[in-house]
């Protein structure tokens, strides 16, 4: 029986743990051969192992740009094409302004904009050659409401937003689609750096996602019809209240 994905290649960063490693997993169950992309090489190896052999570990460090453009090339040259990226890894800080550690703010705006942005210009070039592809941003509920406890992380996000929106109009002529999935709170490792209090009080109410529900949300993206474009999917615990 064919699957949705049968012989598309995809690529996921940060894709040895929580929504990555789900939105991979879902990947290879709909026939795609996915190529998962994290710093955490022996992680990762594990995890490949364990999800068969159309999962293949490309152990890098997405602040290294270079090696991400040669990984990126390279994927689309042995196979002859990449169709689905997804620029996925990410961290958190939240917290008062005035007591927060700008040097981890640093950290975080790097990675969920300046390499975010950079791993998606990596695919660009691929996917424009060849007059196809998705691209899709793990973004956040954040990135269009303003979240009082996290406003750094909020304005990563609206930055990941502004980014979508505007190259997915440039894309149009390539024929490449580029997306966003919108999650509100995920249960993944990144619920560690939240305010106890917050976390406790999510919990109690229900207001959380599973990362699997978020990979399915991908899956229903990257599967539309040729001319229809999923720019933004959010998705929301159903008990979540901002």
């Amino acid at each position: 029986m064919s699957k949705l994905l049968d012989g598309k290649i995809a690529a996921v960063t940060g894709g040895a743990s929580g929504i990555g490693l789900e939105c991979a997993r879902a990947l290879l169950a709909q026939g795609a051969v996915v190529h998962l992309l994290d710093r955490d090489e022996a992680t990762l190896r594990t995890t490949c192992e364990s999800l068969g052999p159309d999962a293949v570990p490309v152990a890098l460090d997405l602040f290294d740009y270079p090696a991400v453009e040669a990984a990126v090339e390279r994927i689309a040259t042995e196979h002859g094409r990449i169709d689905i990226f997804h620029a996925n890894a990410g961290s958190y800080v939240g917290g008062n302004v005035w007591e927060g550690d700008p040097a981890r703010w640093e950290t975080m705006v790097d990675l969920n904009v300046t390499a975010t942005f950079r791993a998606v210009r990596a695919a660009l070039g691929p996917m424009m050659r060849q007059g196809s592809g998705d691209v899709v941003v793990t973004s956040s509920i954040a990135g269009i409401v303003p979240v009082v406890a996290e406003p750094v992380y909020t304005a990563s996000k609206h930055a990941v937003q502004a980014f979508v929106h505007t190259v997915r109009r440039q894309m149009i002529p390539h024929g490449v689609r580029v997306g966003a999935v919108l999650p509100g709170p995920v249960h993944t490792p990144l619920l560690k750096d939240w305010d106890q209090e917050r976390l406790r009080v999510n919990i109690e109410a229900g207001a959380l996602l599973e990362a699997r529900e978020v990979a399915e949300a991908l899956v229903f993206m990257v599967t539309r019809p040729k001319g229809v474009t999923i720019r933004d999917l959010v998705i929301l615990p159903q008990n979540f209240d901002m």
